[in-house]
């Protein structure tokens, strides 16, 4: 099967072939595997492990016009110190042009400035545009780029063409690491999620992340689930491993939990680590941090005990 992967791009055709030929998701089943792992319970010492693994995961993220250095920079300092005793985040998501003020406030850190790029959310915009904003993140301090595919040549079957974007934009990335956004709102079917999870990781995608958080719906468990499948069979076939990152409408301490059960059930504990699962996210953090004093104390503190994002 590796030899057949090496040259599944070699044309239009072959790529085609090859993600039709994956076999199809039963919706159904995809549905009720998710429905039942997230009805999953877990409880004192193993919750409270959960939500810092959790907390170590999130990509706290800021993607608004009105955004400000200063309110960059506050989220830095949030993600430097969540909380007392709990760990700090994965990275912080901004857009390229204030990748600069992150890169400064999280120097030495060890946590990633992260940055969308692409001509993102909508991902309508030339190659050699989306290859220079990409350079210029990089440039300016980004550790990872969230590149976003064009879901208009997915959809219309030019599969080629996204999948020749995403190598060059990888290549831009240089050190960089690559999160590619399917948009899976857009996509229609789990089996399109499945074509596009593998689009994406044959072309090089260090990470299949679901959405832009701009479209709903977004990082369903069902998705999730099929996007873990996706890595964890990748993985199988060609020993390279992939990372997965649900973003968009994962807000509360449960939604998070039930997605770290799901990657333990469906790709495995080599997947329950932020180098290769993230939780996109904005709000998450106070939820998780809530729930985490309401353990270490018993009680719970107001929503306004913590700063907001």
């Amino acid at each position: 099967m590796t030899t057949t992967l090496a040259d599944v791009a070699s044309s239009g055709a072959t790529l085609r072939a090859f993600l039709h030929g994956l076999p199809g998701v039963d919706r159904v089943g995809a549905d009720q595997r998710a429905a039942m792992l997230g009805s999953r319970s877990i409880k004192t010492t193993a919750k409270a492990r959960a939500i810092d693994l959790a907390i170590s995961m999130v990509d706290l993220t800021t993607l608004e016009g009105a955004d400000t250095p200063g309110k960059v920079r506050a989220l830095c300092a949030k993600a430097l110190h969540p909380g007392e005793g709990a760990p700090r985040v994965a990275a912080v998501c901004v857009y390229p042009d204030l990748v600069p003020v992150a890169a400064q406030a999280l120097a030495g850190s060890g946590v990633k400035v992260a940055s969308v790029a692409t001509a993102f959310p909508s991902g309508r915009s030339s190659l050699e545009v989306k290859v220079s904003e990409t350079k210029l993140a990089v440039a300016a301090g980004a550790d990872e780029i969230d590149m976003v595919i064009d879901r208009g040549a997915f959809l219309a079957g030019d599969h080629l063409k996204v999948y020749e974007e995403i190598q060059a934009v990888k290549a831009a990335c240089g050190d960089a690491h690559l999160k590619v956004i399917l948009e899976t709102g857009e996509l229609a079917t789990y089996d399109n999620v499945r074509r596009a999870s593998w689009l994406a990781m044959l072309a090089g995608g260090d990470f299949i992340k679901t959405s832009t958080g701009k479209v709903s719906p977004a990082a369903t468990l069902p998705v999730t689930l099929v996007m873990l499948e996706a890595v964890r069979d990748f993985r199988d076939a060609t020993g390279r491993q992939v990372g997965v990152k649900p973003a968009g409408g994962i807000r509360t301490t449960k939604d998070a939990i039930k997605n770290l059960v799901l990657v333990n059930e469906t790709a495995g504990d080599d997947w329950l680590s932020p180098d290769w699962f993230r939780l996109g996210a904005s709000s998450l953090l106070n939820d998780l941090l809530m729930q985490r004093q309401k353990l270490a104390t018993g009680r719970y503190a107001g929503p306004d005990y913590f700063t907001l994002d």
